[in-house]
């Protein structure tokens, strides 16, 4: 049995009938991190980003753990996107901007951890799951696992010049455009072959599969590991352009409005370029 310790949230004001947790189990030297809102197939909340932050700080502190594997709980999903229902009170530009500046502030502490990570996937890594499958060293997934960020489609909005370098870099552009511009969820056959993914394999299996991988990488030099997965990420990150006014522009539109009150209302969302 894994013995550790959590950390949970629950936004009672957003979700008042479930329970939306990031939880942190240690056992024999690796980290598991679990993201539990199976009712809304795992969409992180603003508190489950917090906790995610929270936990991989704590983690880059101490020498508890040589590895982190991430996964989703119900076996449906790895992390299916941001909670929508936060966005329904943006009442400006500015809280996007406050926003995507918080997504990066969140997931900058799961990049930048001094051990390897694995994100293990099985249904959906999308939206906000594709990014913290992305700032994961390794993924794992099910052959029928699918990955992209299809808000051209569903909310209307952008992403930061942080987030889209670091996919970029994973992903290469012709893939992240597809996702970003025509709203496309990418498979896990095409991504293995690309790179982006380690290996599939069968559901059943990913937990035995993921725990080999930790105990491979356990057995490597951990300062070269950390040297090595900290300089890539300072590359990818130097230099970044200024999107503000990009940012603005999306999250101060009516088509993000309107694409917001048609996702929590169930219905389509029609586009008019405001």
């Amino acid at each position: 049995m894994r013995e550790g310790f959590y950390f949970m949230t629950t936004d009672k004001d957003l979700h008042p009938d479930h329970l939306a947790e990031v939880r942190l189990e240690l056992c024999n030297g690796i980290a598991y991190i679990t993201f539990d809102h199976v009712a809304a197939r795992n969409a992180m909340t603003v508190g489950m980003y917090q906790s995610l932050k929270t936990i991989c700080e704590e983690l880059a502190k101490s020498s508890a753990a040589r590895v982190a594997i991430l996964r989703g709980a119900g076996g449906k999903s790895f992390v299916s996107g941001s909670d929508i229902a936060q966005f329904s009170g943006f009442t400006s530009s500015e809280d996007g901007i406050r926003y995507e500046e918080g997504i990066d502030h969140y997931l900058a502490p799961l990049a930048m951890l001094p051990i390897p990570t694995i994100a293990v996937i099985d249904g959906m890594a999308v939206g906000g799951g594709l990014a913290i499958a992305t700032c994961c060293d390794f993924r794992i997934s099910t052959p029928d696992a699918r990955f992209g960020v299809p808000i051209a489609k569903t909310l209307g909005n952008c992403l930061s010049a942080a987030n889209v370098a670091w996919l970029e870099a994973h992903l290469g552009v012709n893939v992240l455009k597809r996702m970003l511009l025509l709203a496309e969820l990418v498979s896990a056959p095409e991504l293995l072959k690309q790179g982006y993914l380690l290996a599939t394999h069968p559901a059943e299996d990913l937990e035995g599969e993921a725990n080999t991988l930790a105990e491979r990488l356990m057995k490597l030099a951990p300062i070269t590991q950390k040297s090595s997965k900290q300089t890539l990420a300072r590359v990818i990150k130097n230099n970044l352009p200024d999107c503000s006014d990009l940012i603005r522009e999306c999250y101060g539109s009516e088509d993000f409005k309107n694409g917001v009150a048609a996702f929590l209302d169930g219905k389509p969302p029609i586009w008019t370029g405001k």
